[in-house]
């Protein structure tokens, strides 16, 4: 992960030699950058090349994480032509140069502003100073959550409206189709019904809560068997049916496999990538080397050497998981679909 220091007094690059320490230490990939004249007495620090400017427009393309060391002002000045959305621009700190406060003043959730300021207060010695609603009140913030464990919510307008529904109300309910570890976080109690609520599933529709934000872990495999030459078009019609029939949705879907035989197959390779999925390949030994009771067809054994491409890859994509649709067979087109061991963690 890459991060940005930038500082603007010779105080301030000294302290922002520290953060940039502690950042490092946490595994960053850190580019210090300050003024010239105090850049050329710091080894670790680079003058902004060419300028201010140009730096925080490559920190908003490259990294993750950009820290101001100076005035709030400065840094809202200079970050705003570079705004987008929540969802892609990096988390934004600023601390002052006598590193007293450390102040996260964009993406505190989704782009774990606030958790990197409450790392760095606790590094400096310093105080933390967090202003988002949630955590004021001690209360679950669910951009935060899905975007630390890795899973997709349905919209930030519904995580919104969650947020907001959780703050009036002081709970909201929740339902899972996933075994749960650990205690509930504050403002969540288990429900199958109400006005709002989080949904925890791999499905397109779980209709639970009037009020709803849908968190996805992205867990679901595709294996994927083709006739030589299939259209890329055929390949997504017939996916996206079995996965409609199925109930799930394609934002659980972590990637597409076959056997190795197809990797130049160019109808699949396009819907790989016209879905934004990875696509991955076995070897017929690797195939058959995965457990379970498949459907057998000795044309295909003989043909490519295992005899089921589609449930096998699916089975062995997911690590062994739970084969939860069969194949499925149209056109010369088959699709079987396995879902990893999962459980929710806070």
């Amino acid at each position: 992960m890459k991060a940005a220091v930038f500082s603007f007094t010779q105080a301030g690059t000294e302290l922002a030699c520290r953060v940039a320490a502690c950042l490092r230490d946490d595994g960053w990939d850190v580019r210090q950058a300050s003024l010239k004249k105090f850049a050329v007495t710091q080894e670790s620090v680079v003058p902004f090349t060419p300028n201010l400017h140009d730096e925080t427009a490559r920190a908003f393309r490259d990294a993750r994480l950009v820290v101001f060391v100076g005035a709030v002002g400065i840094a809202v000045r200079t970050i705003a032509p570079f705004i987008r959305h929540k969802d892609l621009d990096p988390g934004v700190l600023v601390i002052d140069e006598k590193g007293q406060f450390v102040i996260p003043i964009l993406s505190g959730h989704i782009g774990g502003a606030n958790d990197m300021a409450r790392f760095l207060a606790d590094e400096l010695q310093a105080q933390a100073v967090i202003t988002t609603a949630t955590d004021v009140n001690d209360l679950f913030a669910v951009d935060e959550w899905a975007a630390r464990r890795g899973l997709r919510l349905s919209s930030l307008e519904d995580a919104k409206a969650f947020a907001a529904a959780m703050l009036e109300k002081g709970t909201v309910g929740l339902y899972s189709d996933f075994p749960l570890h650990g205690s509930l976080p504050p403002g969540l109690v288990y429900a199958f019904h109400g006005d709002a609520g989080l949904v925890i599933t791999t499905k397109a529709h779980v209709p639970v809560f009037r009020t709803t934000v849908v968190a996805r872990p992205v867990i679901v495999h595709i294996g994927i068997g083709c006739r030589k030459g299939t259209a890329a078009k055929e390949i997504a019609y017939w996916v996206n049916a079995v996965l409609q029939r199925a109930n799930l949705s394609p934002d659980a879907i972590a990637d597409v496999s076959s056997i190795d035989v197809k990797k130049d197959e160019a109808g699949l390779l396009a819907f790989a990538r016209s879905q934004h999925w990875p696509i991955r390949f076995f070897t017929a030994d690797e195939l058959n080397a995965v457990p379970g009771d498949f459907t057998a067809s000795e044309f295909v054994k003989k043909t490519v050497g295992t005899d089921n491409v589609c449930e096998r890859a699916a089975v062995r994509a997911s690590k062994s998981g739970t084969l939860i649709v069969t194949k499925q067979a149209r056109r010369g087109i088959t699709v079987a679909v396995a879902c990893e061991r999962y459980q929710v963690e806070w």
